[in-house]
């Protein structure tokens, strides 16, 4: 292998599949990156088995070839090589030859053979806006189970509703979903994108613009575009029917300012108990709509915000930090919360805004 292309090309391109090289002690070739000079690019390769990505850069290949470097190794060299400069790269008697004109570096190469390769998936295809699948699953993943001991829920859940396309995740305890508009797509009934992956994917493709084409099936997902592919497994499972969870008509209607209420529940953890309990009493007919916490080793806080109330009087309990965590989600100054009783889910929504709801289950310690 010889070739010369960029640093900052290949710096790019080291830094996004090195985070996938894997840490596995029984196939070592997992934590290598594999990089496969031929005609006018260089492929790099990485997996763990779970996630496999392979991105391709322009290079000037004077003589093809395929090894495998340190993942960690050929990410710290370049994490640190001088930009807008070339880079000469040449394998020499088992060892690569790095050369820019201030750096002179050699790297023991590693076994290839057994380096797994990287499936092209074969299934239902279609396009979509980077951005809009990316805002899908950015605004539901973090209500992911991050325990494997129920993979159906350790995931987010992707299906097809009219025109719709449907994020959906949930660990048991809180649950959000989001629509996103697109026309002409195939019916998807269901796709279970495994919780440990989708970081991966929107670190990869969360600030690209164009189209990305998805192609799915049964095992596995993958996410393309003219120079990045990446590949997921997905998840053998049945997600629960969460729609019958969904409250249909609800007692009690407030609308307060988004800020307001996040300052409020910033507050309000101060004072949380070791649940993390924060109270919410909603009193229409008396214009309160308050927040409050205690904390016995502390001390004990009451806000009250101005609001637009409607409805029967209601108290409860809720995790705060379920509360804060669907401020990434919601992008309009208001923010819509429904209840339907004090025993069933507090259900958040921005005002104006359908396409994103939020369900967080009372707490009474």
């Amino acid at each position: 292998m010889k070739l010369e292309c960029q640093v900052e090309k290949i710096k790019n391109g080291i830094l996004q599949v090195e985070r996938i090289t894997g840490k596995n002690l029984t196939l070592p070739v997992l934590n290598s990156i594999l990089l496969i000079a031929s005609s006018k690019s260089l492929k790099l390769r990485s997996t763990n088995l779970s996630l496999g990505i392979e991105v391709e850069i322009e290079a000037k290949v004077e003589r093809e070839g395929v090894i495998a470097v340190s993942g960690s190794v050929l990410g710290g060299i370049f994490s640190n090589i001088f930009q807008n400069e070339n880079v000469s790269i040449e394998e020499v008697g088992g060892n690569l030859l790095v050369k820019t004109k201030k750096s002179q570096i050699k790297l023991k190469c590693q076994p290839h053979d057994d380096f797994p390769t990287i499936p092209r998936v074969a299934g239902t295809i279609f396009e979509i806006e980077s951005r809009k699948i990316m805002d899908g699953i950015k605004s539901v993943y973090y209500s992911s189970s991050p325990s494997d001991v129920k993979p159906e829920i350790s995931s987010v859940f992707v299906y097809t509703n009219e025109d719709n396309l449907v994020f959906v995740s949930t660990d048991s305890f809180r649950l959000a979903e989001k629509r996103i508009k697109i026309k002409k797509i195939e019916e998807i009934p269901g796709i279970l994108i495994p919780f440990k992956n989708v970081s991966e994917i929107l670190r990869v493709f969360g600030e690209l613009d164009g189209v990305i084409e998805v192609c799915f099936n049964k095992n596995q997902i993958s996410f393309s575009t003219e120079s990045v592919y990446l590949t997921s497994r997905v998840i053998d499972g049945v997600f629960p029917d969460y729609r019958q969870i969904i409250p249909k008509n609800s007692e009690t209607n407030a609308v307060v300012l988004k800020q307001d209420l996040l300052n409020a529940l910033k507050l309000s953890n101060i004072f949380s108990d070791k649940f993390n309990q924060v109270n919410l009493a909603i009193k229409p007919k008396e214009k309160v709509f308050e927040l409050s916490s205690i904390n016995n080793d502390i001390g004990e806080n009451k806000t009250y915000l101005d609001a637009a109330l409607e409805g029967e009087n209601v108290e409860l309990g809720f995790n705060y930090k379920y509360f804060l965590d669907c401020f990434q989600s919601i992008s309009t100054d208001s923010v819509s919360i429904k209840l339907a009783g004090a025993t069933r889910p507090i259900v958040i929504s921005p005002v104006s805004d359908p396409s994103f709801t939020y369900l967080i289950m009372p707490m009474n310690r």
